[in-house]
């Protein structure tokens, strides 16, 4: 079976709640989407407002408390929001990226190796059963290693051990001032063998959220090594399906996951910055036009918040003082600006109860935007 571009950009609305927003619970919906983006602590918020009916801020706020949705160094080793649920495996899947990534040059500068993580990190967890912020992790790390070790061991460990963010106010439940808390009460990931079981789930999961993809997209997605999403995927049997895909790349999804036609309406979103659906794929184009990527995402790795226009990245925007200035890179009809007017609108009243103007440090981002992008205050 062949599916489309077409097809395969509604099919990714479809499943990241994009189509329509949903009468969802905070932690339904998060384990529907999979993971949230969660680098800016406003982002979560604004990816659930894009997607459910009616959404309560405050709600999110309880999950994270509750510790029903958490956030940690998950896939790509960035901070994602997930059920909480969904963190035991997708924290095993990524186990030998974790340990590849932050137990290299930088953790041995001060002579430090794998064998003094394994050894360090129950003794962390233990210290980290109760929240402690950053400088008393710091604290923890220069009692411990001493002060010439202690920034390279902290680099590696706060994203290796397993340690959620904890909690620390408003607006956003969290601030750019990190606190930790241990995972859970289990014993310590050791070493860097794959847990082929979690990769399993992960990818099961992965799909039901993005799907169909690609062996490619979904190692994207996670940081995790092609050849071992690709034996993976082969041992599934009848628990996936192959397709072809527009380029004719293989392709694999659930069997009966939603697909809707290409012509399915998609409404104006005003999305997240870093939003997952911009990220999820090696193949980016599905969602975000090829001359627009170096625009929307810069070379350090930061993703504006963008307008997403007929299931396609059409521009950007951000809040400001006067409100929602959106910038779109090409002509948008009369009925779109209206649409992006009243969704605006509603975006608004979540940042002035919250923050006016959040990602406001991201600003000097659109002095380098090129000219011509019609610009407009909605």
């Amino acid at each position: 079976m062949t599916i489309t571009a077409g097809e395969l950009n509604r099919a990714t609305l479809s499943r990241q709640l994009l189509l329509e927003r949903v009468p969802l619970s905070v932690p339904e919906a998060v384990r529907q989407v999979v993971a949230l983006q969660a680098q800016h602590p406003a982002s979560p918020y604004v990816a659930l407002w894009n997607r459910l009916t009616d959404f309560a801020p405050a709600e999110l706020d309880a999950a994270f408390t509750e510790r029903a949705v958490v956030k940690a160094s998950l896939m790509r080793i960035t901070l994602h929001a997930v059920h909480a649920e969904d963190y035991p495996a997708f924290r095993t899947a990524m186990q030998p990226t974790l340990y590849a990534s932050r137990l290299g040059a930088r953790f041995a500068v001060g002579g430090l190796t794998p064998a003094d993580a394994e050894e360090l990190v129950p003794e962390l967890l233990d210290f980290a059963r109760s929240p402690r912020t950053s400088a008393q992790m710091q604290a923890w790390a220069e009692e411990r290693l001493g002060a010439e070790r202690k920034e390279g061991g902290w680099w590696g460990l706060k994203a290796y051990a397993p340690l959620h963010h904890a909690p620390t106010g408003p607006p956003w439940s969290f601030g750019h001032r990190p606190s930790f808390v241990a995972a859970g009460a289990g014993p310590a990931p050791r070493g860097r063998v794959l847990d082929v079981q979690a990769l399993r789930t992960l990818i099961l999961r992965y799909l039901a959220g993005f799907g169909p993809a690609s062996v490619a997209d979904v190692a994207q997605f996670a940081m995790v090594r092609r050849t071992h999403v690709r034996t993976v995927l082969g041992s599934m049997g009848d628990a996936v399906e192959q397709l072809q895909g527009p380029d004719g790349s293989t392709l694999f999804d659930l069997p009966d996951a939603p697909r809707p036609p290409a012509g399915t309406p998609a409404p104006p979103r005003l999305m997240a910055m870093w939003d997952s659906v911009l990220l999820a794929y090696a193949d980016r184009g599905r969602v975000l036009p090829p001359d627009y990527r170096p625009l929307v995402i810069r070379r350090n790795g930061d993703v504006l918040p963008t307008l997403l226009v007929d299931g396609h990245v059409a521009g950007v925007w951000r809040p400001t003082a006067d409100g929602i200035e959106a910038t779109a890179f090409h002509p948008l009809s009369p009925a779109t600006w209206d649409r992006l007017t009243e969704e605006a609108r509603s975006l608004k009243a979540l940042l002035d109860d919250r923050e006016t103007q959040a990602y406001s440090r991201y600003h000097h981002w659109w002095a380098k935007l090129p000219e011509g992008g019609e610009v407009r205050m909605l």
